[in-house]
Protein backbone atom coordinates (compact mmCIF):
# COMPACT_ATOMS: atom_id res chain seq x y z
CA UNK A 1 0.00 0.00 0.00
CA UNK A 2 2.03 3.28 -0.98
CA UNK A 3 -0.89 5.61 0.15
CA UNK A 4 -3.22 5.03 2.98
CA UNK A 5 -5.56 7.99 4.57
CA UNK A 6 -8.02 7.62 7.89
CA UNK A 7 -10.37 9.27 8.90
CA UNK A 8 -8.79 12.68 7.58
CA UNK A 9 -10.61 15.64 8.61
CA UNK A 10 -9.67 19.32 8.04
CA UNK A 11 -10.43 22.54 9.74
CA UNK A 12 -10.35 26.03 8.63
CA UNK A 13 -12.05 27.83 11.53
CA UNK A 14 -14.71 25.52 11.72
CA UNK A 15 -15.22 25.02 7.84
CA UNK A 16 -14.34 21.47 7.28
CA UNK A 17 -11.91 20.97 3.82
CA UNK A 18 -11.95 17.36 4.68
CA UNK A 19 -14.37 15.44 6.79
CA UNK A 20 -13.55 11.69 7.99
CA UNK A 21 -12.18 10.91 4.68
CA UNK A 22 -10.67 7.59 3.78
CA UNK A 23 -8.64 6.67 1.24
CA UNK A 24 -6.52 3.54 0.04
CA UNK A 25 -4.30 2.92 -2.72
CA UNK A 26 -1.64 0.70 -4.15
CA UNK A 27 1.44 0.89 -5.00
CA UNK A 28 1.80 0.68 -9.19
CA UNK A 29 -1.87 2.64 -9.36
CA UNK A 30 -2.92 5.46 -11.33
CA UNK A 31 -5.45 6.70 -9.35
CA UNK A 32 -7.49 9.95 -10.75
CA UNK A 33 -9.42 11.93 -8.13
CA UNK A 34 -12.40 14.02 -9.20
CA UNK A 35 -14.87 16.28 -7.41
CA UNK A 36 -17.16 19.71 -7.92
CA UNK A 37 -15.76 22.68 -6.65
CA UNK A 38 -14.87 22.86 -3.59
CA UNK A 39 -15.09 19.18 -2.72
CA UNK A 40 -11.64 19.20 -0.79
CA UNK A 41 -9.52 18.29 -3.81
CA UNK A 42 -6.59 20.85 -3.36
CA UNK A 43 -6.60 20.23 0.43
CA UNK A 44 -6.03 16.50 0.20
CA UNK A 45 -3.24 16.55 -2.10
CA UNK A 46 -1.84 19.57 1.22
CA UNK A 47 -2.24 17.11 3.59
CA UNK A 48 -0.08 14.41 1.70
CA UNK A 49 2.80 16.75 1.23
CA UNK A 50 2.32 18.07 4.51
CA UNK A 51 1.75 22.09 3.93
CA UNK A 52 -1.68 21.61 5.69
CA UNK A 53 -1.64 19.67 9.05
CA UNK A 54 -4.60 17.44 9.45
CA UNK A 55 -7.01 18.24 12.69
CA UNK A 56 -8.04 14.73 12.90
CA UNK A 57 -6.74 11.28 11.58
CA UNK A 58 -3.30 10.05 9.94
CA UNK A 59 -1.79 9.88 6.37
CA UNK A 60 0.28 6.49 6.10
CA UNK A 61 2.96 6.44 3.11
CA UNK A 62 4.71 3.11 2.79
CA UNK A 63 3.59 2.22 6.07
CA UNK A 64 5.01 5.88 7.10
CA UNK A 65 3.18 7.97 9.41
CA UNK A 66 3.51 11.40 8.01
CA UNK A 67 2.31 13.49 10.50
CA UNK A 68 5.55 14.86 12.08
CA UNK A 69 7.01 15.48 8.72
CA UNK A 70 7.29 19.04 7.29
CA UNK A 71 6.88 19.83 3.24
CA UNK A 72 10.66 19.33 2.69
CA UNK A 73 10.99 16.13 5.03
CA UNK A 74 8.09 14.25 3.07
CA UNK A 75 9.29 15.77 -0.71
CA UNK A 76 12.32 13.44 0.83
CA UNK A 77 10.49 10.79 1.24
CA UNK A 78 9.50 10.14 -1.87
CA UNK A 79 6.47 12.27 -2.83
CA UNK A 80 6.47 14.98 -5.80
CA UNK A 81 3.58 17.13 -6.42
CA UNK A 82 3.20 19.13 -9.62
CA UNK A 83 1.29 22.01 -9.35
CA UNK A 84 -1.71 23.20 -11.85
CA UNK A 85 0.56 26.07 -13.19
CA UNK A 86 3.45 25.17 -14.38
CA UNK A 87 6.63 25.91 -12.23
CA UNK A 88 10.00 25.90 -14.76
CA UNK A 89 12.83 28.17 -14.80
CA UNK A 90 12.16 30.10 -17.99
CA UNK A 91 14.88 31.62 -18.65
CA UNK A 92 16.93 28.14 -19.34
CA UNK A 93 16.85 25.77 -21.96
CA UNK A 94 14.16 22.49 -21.24
CA UNK A 95 18.09 20.19 -21.04
CA UNK A 96 19.14 23.02 -18.37
CA UNK A 97 15.85 22.21 -16.52
CA UNK A 98 15.86 18.92 -16.32
CA UNK A 99 20.01 19.04 -15.78
CA UNK A 100 19.32 21.32 -12.85
CA UNK A 101 16.72 18.71 -11.33
CA UNK A 102 18.58 16.26 -11.65
CA UNK A 103 21.87 17.88 -10.22
CA UNK A 104 20.92 19.52 -7.30
CA UNK A 105 23.54 18.20 -4.91
CA UNK A 106 25.78 20.00 -7.00
CA UNK A 107 23.97 23.27 -6.66
CA UNK A 108 22.73 26.02 -9.67
CA UNK A 109 26.08 27.03 -10.41
CA UNK A 110 28.18 23.47 -11.12
CA UNK A 111 25.18 22.21 -12.77
CA UNK A 112 24.78 25.21 -15.70
CA UNK A 113 28.78 25.99 -15.79
CA UNK A 114 29.94 22.39 -15.32
CA UNK A 115 30.45 19.50 -17.74
CA UNK A 116 27.49 16.91 -16.73
CA UNK A 117 28.46 13.40 -16.35
CA UNK A 118 27.98 10.84 -18.80
CA UNK A 119 25.31 9.18 -16.44
CA UNK A 120 23.63 12.06 -15.65
CA UNK A 121 23.81 13.10 -19.20
CA UNK A 122 21.81 9.60 -20.18
CA UNK A 123 19.48 10.09 -17.51
CA UNK A 124 18.68 13.60 -19.14
CA UNK A 125 18.45 12.33 -22.86
CA UNK A 126 16.31 9.36 -21.72
CA UNK A 127 13.45 11.94 -19.86
CA UNK A 128 13.89 14.06 -22.79
CA UNK A 129 12.52 11.47 -24.31
CA UNK A 130 9.87 9.93 -21.97
CA UNK A 131 8.06 13.50 -21.99
CA UNK A 132 8.53 14.43 -25.59
CA UNK A 133 10.49 17.50 -26.04
CA UNK A 134 13.98 16.05 -27.30
CA UNK A 135 13.76 17.97 -30.30
CA UNK A 136 13.44 21.30 -28.45
CA UNK A 137 16.03 20.37 -25.31
CA UNK A 138 17.65 23.51 -26.24
CA UNK A 139 15.05 25.92 -26.55
CA UNK A 140 14.22 27.89 -23.71
CA UNK A 141 11.54 26.72 -21.23
CA UNK A 142 9.65 30.13 -22.16
CA UNK A 143 9.22 29.67 -25.61
CA UNK A 144 7.58 26.41 -25.05
CA UNK A 145 3.76 25.96 -25.59
CA UNK A 146 1.60 25.59 -22.22
CA UNK A 147 1.43 21.88 -23.24
CA UNK A 148 5.07 21.63 -23.47
CA UNK A 149 5.69 23.27 -20.17
CA UNK A 150 3.39 20.97 -18.71
CA UNK A 151 4.96 18.14 -20.23
CA UNK A 152 8.66 19.60 -18.73
CA UNK A 153 7.87 20.33 -15.70
CA UNK A 154 6.21 16.45 -15.14
CA UNK A 155 9.69 15.77 -16.39
CA UNK A 156 11.21 17.65 -14.00
CA UNK A 157 9.05 15.69 -10.78
CA UNK A 158 10.30 12.13 -12.91
CA UNK A 159 13.78 13.31 -12.68
CA UNK A 160 13.44 13.66 -8.87
CA UNK A 161 12.95 9.65 -8.50
CA UNK A 162 9.31 9.80 -6.08
CA UNK A 163 7.49 7.02 -5.53
CA UNK A 164 4.23 8.61 -5.89
CA UNK A 165 3.43 11.95 -8.00
CA UNK A 166 0.71 14.28 -7.43
CA UNK A 167 -0.30 15.86 -10.32
CA UNK A 168 -3.01 18.78 -10.06
CA UNK A 169 -4.99 19.21 -12.60
CA UNK A 170 -2.64 18.96 -15.87
CA UNK A 171 -4.46 19.62 -18.97
CA UNK A 172 -6.32 23.07 -17.51
CA UNK A 173 -6.17 25.31 -20.80
CA UNK A 174 -4.60 22.91 -23.12
CA UNK A 175 -5.38 21.95 -27.04
CA UNK A 176 -6.89 18.63 -27.32
CA UNK A 177 -3.93 17.51 -28.88
CA UNK A 178 -1.51 19.07 -26.22
CA UNK A 179 -4.31 16.97 -23.87
CA UNK A 180 -4.25 13.79 -25.64
CA UNK A 181 -0.38 13.89 -25.34
CA UNK A 182 -0.02 15.00 -20.92
CA UNK A 183 -2.35 11.39 -20.84
CA UNK A 184 0.00 9.74 -23.00
CA UNK A 185 2.87 10.55 -20.81
CA UNK A 186 0.90 9.62 -17.43
CA UNK A 187 0.10 6.53 -18.91
CA UNK A 188 3.80 5.40 -20.13
CA UNK A 189 4.63 6.93 -16.36
CA UNK A 190 1.91 4.58 -14.33
CA UNK A 191 3.65 1.98 -15.69
CA UNK A 192 6.86 2.32 -13.43
CA UNK A 193 5.05 5.09 -10.64
CA UNK A 194 2.41 5.10 -8.37
CA UNK A 195 0.33 8.34 -9.44
CA UNK A 196 -2.23 10.52 -8.17
CA UNK A 197 -4.28 12.95 -10.33
CA UNK A 198 -6.39 15.88 -9.73
CA UNK A 199 -8.77 16.86 -12.61
CA UNK A 200 -12.04 18.41 -13.77
CA UNK A 201 -11.81 17.46 -17.73
CA UNK A 202 -13.99 14.16 -17.70
CA UNK A 203 -12.68 13.09 -20.76
CA UNK A 204 -8.91 13.48 -20.02
CA UNK A 205 -10.15 11.28 -16.78
CA UNK A 206 -11.53 8.68 -19.46
CA UNK A 207 -8.89 8.37 -21.58
CA UNK A 208 -6.25 7.67 -18.26
CA UNK A 209 -8.47 6.25 -15.94
CA UNK A 210 -7.88 2.77 -14.42
CA UNK A 211 -9.80 3.73 -11.13
CA UNK A 212 -11.85 7.46 -10.13
CA UNK A 213 -12.09 8.32 -6.55
CA UNK A 214 -15.35 10.98 -6.01
CA UNK A 215 -14.61 13.25 -3.58
CA UNK A 216 -18.30 15.57 -1.97
CA UNK A 217 -17.93 17.85 0.80
CA UNK A 218 -14.20 16.39 2.25
CA UNK A 219 -15.83 12.86 2.51
CA UNK A 220 -15.05 9.65 -0.21
CA UNK A 221 -18.25 9.53 -2.27
CA UNK A 222 -17.53 6.76 -4.15
CA UNK A 223 -14.65 4.60 -6.13
CA UNK A 224 -15.10 2.41 -9.09
CA UNK A 225 -14.20 2.70 -13.01
CA UNK A 226 -15.12 5.81 -15.21
CA UNK A 227 -18.59 4.04 -15.94
CA UNK A 228 -19.24 2.84 -12.94
CA UNK A 229 -18.86 6.21 -11.29
CA UNK A 230 -20.21 8.26 -14.24
CA UNK A 231 -23.41 6.33 -13.60
CA UNK A 232 -23.49 6.39 -9.66
CA UNK A 233 -27.31 8.37 -9.01
CA UNK A 234 -24.94 10.17 -5.76
CA UNK A 235 -22.36 11.62 -8.71
CA UNK A 236 -25.18 12.53 -10.88
CA UNK A 237 -26.60 14.20 -7.56
CA UNK A 238 -23.90 16.56 -5.95
CA UNK A 239 -22.69 17.52 -9.82
CA UNK A 240 -26.06 18.89 -10.46
CA UNK A 241 -25.79 22.81 -10.98
CA UNK A 242 -22.35 22.69 -11.94
CA UNK A 243 -20.32 24.00 -15.06
CA UNK A 244 -20.97 21.92 -17.73
CA UNK A 245 -17.73 20.86 -18.43
CA UNK A 246 -17.20 19.55 -14.90
CA UNK A 247 -20.58 17.16 -15.39
CA UNK A 248 -19.31 13.35 -15.64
Amino acid sequence: MVLEIENLTVSFDGFKALNGLNFKMETGELRVVIGPNGAGKTTFLDVITGKVKPTEGQVWFKGQNLRPYNEHQIARMGIGRKFQTPRVYLNLTVRENLDLICNRRKGVFPTLFGKPSKIDRRTVMGLLETIGLTAKADLKAALLSHGEKQRLEIGMLVAQSPDLLLVDEPVAGLTDEETENVGNLLLALAESYSIVVIEHDMEFVRQIARTVSVLHQGSLLCEGTMDEVQNDPRVIEVYLGQQEDETP
